[in-house]
């Protein structure tokens, strides 16, 4: 059974996101793009079964397992993007999340953004974009936890 694609960050937020430190380690169900190649609008999604990580003493590669339609049988992982899921920036944001909220312009994200609970906000046109901006802006040390935990 093919699942559907997950709301997930654009492809300028995950570029900053990963300008900014995200670290991704690789896992079924991770959703990703081959940028800058003519592909951008092409989403492709982890599997066991088409799409897939090998682990080589080189470091992590994509290995495109039984596509017929691609002359490509695997893609170092530094030259996918990885377009975080809405579900996996709520887990970025952990404690810190508050709430997400729906205006007539935007969507809205609030975060606890020191140890008084002050909060702040972030906005984005849709939902894992504010997500992200809240990482971003407001609670950027969350990102270095998450390239820690990766490493």
């Amino acid at each position: 059974m093919v699942q559907p694609l997950q709301p997930r960050a654009s492809i300028d937020v995950a570029r900053e996101l990963r300008a900014a430190g995200l670290s991704w380690v690789p896992a079924r169900g991770d959703h990703f793009v081959v940028p800058d190649r003519n592909m951008d609008d092409d989403v492709f999604v982890l599997s066991d079964m088409t799409i897939e990580v090998h682990d080589f003493a080189s470091g992590p590669v994509i290995g495109f397992n039984g596509t017929t339609e691609w002359a490509l049988d695997s893609l170092d992982q530094h030259a996918a993007l990885w377009l975080p899921t809405e579900g996996q920036l709520r887990i970025l944001l952990g404690a810190t999340l508050r709430r997400l909220e729906r205006t007539e312009a935007a969507y809205v994200v609030t975060v606890v953004v020191d140890a008084a609970d002050s909060e702040g906000t972030a906005e984005a046109p849709t939902a894992p974009d504010a997500y992200a901006r809240a990482l971003l802006d407001l609670v950027p040390e969350r990102l270095l936890l998450a390239a820690d935990g990766a490493r």
